[in-house]
């Protein structure tokens, strides 16, 4: 008879971790970094990372590279971080619901107890990596970020008001925030005004989706919307916050901190965001084509904002900045934009 270590049985007490079928010992022995990584959200990461360098780019400040890399790997340590946590936290339900229950913690592949430490360790590492690297003021920002999305959002938002994910978007929305804080040290009004835009797109982005996943949320009790309201309510509420999110979208160019370039995008997309957004007022329940259109194009709407507002602010609509410079910014930001808006294209499995 095999003699088992003290570690291997905690491991196999936990969950039914003994079995072949749930390994739960060694991330190397068994392969299991990949499953680590999906615990981080990686398409949420990417978002994060992009309006956080948007923020950065934006400041009036330029940060050294290396400091700027760290706080960019801080910011995506710490949305990874919190969105380990949101699995932790949310394996239960997520078991239970369709597009959920092939997540790591559900099959069996990471422990909950695994998943809470790695959650943990990114989170803590992230804001004390930040603080070291930039500033009190980002890293303070990061913390409340990391909080407000794990114990308001998720532990209780999520499970007791329609309204969460309203409320719950304003930790998606700090990461520009924070990418300015850290280059500057403060808060300005720019940054918080592409807070507003992300906190005013969230709702109608998530709700688009919400509306082709009811029976997801009704059976696993999540109060979406469309569960408690229904779809007209639903889709009279997007329209509202579309409404209200096009011309802010065009604040940034209106109040100076932009140039035309961003200005015409942003008023091609914001159109095209309505046509969409009134259209899927006017379908009926059976047409889901509508609200998965203006899921997919709601993504495509916010990256190209937000490249938008960096290819014109690199390119020399700050006189602080070099063209050369800009241009190389420009094209990276182009690139970005194409790899991210890909990735997410079916990023449906990280809400």
């Amino acid at each position: 008879m095999n003699v088992k270590t003290v570690a291997d049985q905690l491991c196999e007490s936990e969950a039914g971790f003994a079995s072949p079928s749930h390994p739960a010992r060694s991330l190397i022995e068994y392969g299991r970094l990949p499953e680590f990584v999906a615990l981080t959200k990686p398409r949420v990461m990417m978002l994060a990372i992009f309006t956080a360098l948007v923020g950065l780019i934006s400041a009036p400040v330029r940060l050294d590279p290396l400091m700027a890399s760290i706080a960019v790997l801080a910011i995506a340590a710490g949305a990874g971080g919190a969105g380990v946590l949101n699995m932790w936290y949310d394996a239960d339900i997520d078991a239970v619901m369709t597009r959920t229950a092939m997540r790591p913690i559900p099959r069996g592949k990471v422990s909950p107890s695994e998943a809470l430490l790695f959650g943990l360790v990114l989170a803590v590492a992230a804001v004390a990596g930040l603080a070291l690297a930039t500033n009190i003021t980002a890293a303070a920002l990061l913390a409340v970020a990391i909080l407000f999305y794990v114990i308001v959002y998720t532990a209780w938002l999520k499970r007791s008001t329609r309204q969460n994910i309203v409320i719950g978007g304003a930790a998606g929305a700090l990461p520009p925030v924070i990418g300015w804080a850290a280059a500057t040290g403060d808060i300005g009004l720019q940054p918080l005004i592409l807070f507003l835009i992300i906190f005013l797109w969230t709702p109608p982005h998530f709700w688009a989706l919400a509306l082709n996943r009811c029976d997801d949320y009704a059976r696993a009790g999540v109060p979406m919307l469309p569960v408690v309201a229904g779809r007209a309510a639903t889709t009279w509420q997007i329209l509202i916050y579309s409404l209200l999110l096009v011309p802010a979208s065009e604040l940034p160019w209106g109040l100076g901190f932009a140039g035309p370039i961003y200005g015409a995008i942003a008023a091609i997309c914001g159109v095209l965001f309505l046509g969409l957004a009134f259209r899927l007022s006017r379908s009926d329940g059976a047409d889901r084509r509508a609200a998965r259109r203006l899921f997919v194009f709601s993504i495509v709407y916010l990256f190209a904002l937000f490249a938008a507002l960096m290819i014109d602010r690199s390119a020399g609509s700050s006189p602080s900045m070099q063209p050369s410079r800009g241009a190389r910014i420009g094209a990276v930001s182009m690139q970005a934009i194409k790899v991210t808006c890909n990735s997410i294209r079916v990023g449906t499995q990280e809400v």
